[in-house]
């Protein structure tokens, strides 16, 4: 089979072509490679945002438990006259028992549930041998006791308070009489406050502090 040559015109067409599609390629290579490279963006990053814990509430104050606290006050004569005394339950639920004493006002006071129930004038111990002051819990009860310390002397329905010796206990009360230390109160109030007590029940000894309605008995 004989091949026929293509003609002069045509061959030159295909020339220019192939030489321009070659000048446009290393024109698109030039361009990328003389590109110049993209700006680099800063970006600062915020510093972590710490979590604060919120402030804790305050303490609510504490309530007095309502169990110990004066509700009730007997009606007496007012002032108490050396000697007197006073019993009177009616009214008072059962409770715990706290006693009151006041060496300034010579009075004790007997606390049912925060009833008053009982009071009566007081003696105690003079300068030389003084009632102490503070909370005691009764350690031993005993109805006919006589002391041990100063011959046998009758301390009739005695509550100890400590251990050398200072009580509650039944005494004559009158004018100018003092103890060696205990707190002396009427034979027949001493009697009935012999009954209302158990062991561990508190005796609150102090000097010019007066409870009034609504004040906590803070010894119970």
């Amino acid at each position: 089979m004989s091949r026929h040559a293509p003609a002069p015109a045509s061959f030159a067409r295909m020339v220019a072509v192939a030489v321009l599609v070659a000048a446009l390629l290393a024109a698109a290579v030039a361009l990328v490679l003389n590109r110049p490279p993209a700006p680099v963006v800063s970006r600062s990053v915020p510093p972590p945002i710490m979590a604060v814990a919120p402030a804790p509430a305050p303490a609510p104050a504490p309530t007095p438990d309502p169990r110990f606290v004066v509700k009730h006050i007997l009606s007496v004569r007012s002032p108490m006259r050396i000697g007197d005394h006073y019993w009177d339950e009616s009214g008072a639920p059962a409770g715990q028992i706290v006693v009151t004493v006041d060496l300034a006002a010579r009075v004790l006071s007997v606390f049912r549930a925060g009833y008053e129930i009982g009071t009566a004038v007081i003696i105690f111990g003079a300068e030389e041998k003084p009632t102490p002051l503070g909370i005691f819990p009764i350690t031993q009860k005993d109805a006919t006791h006589r002391s041990t310390i100063y011959g046998g002397a009758p301390m009739p329905y005695m509550l100890r308070l400590t251990n050398d010796g200072i009580s509650i206990h039944g005494s004559d009360v009158a004018d100018g009489y003092v103890t060696h230390g205990c707190v002396g109160i009427p034979v027949a109030f001493a009697r009935k406050l012999f009954a209302a007590v158990k062991l561990g029940d508190k005796v609150i000894v102090t000097r010019g502090e007066t409870l009034k309605i609504g004040d906590p008995i803070t010894a119970a």
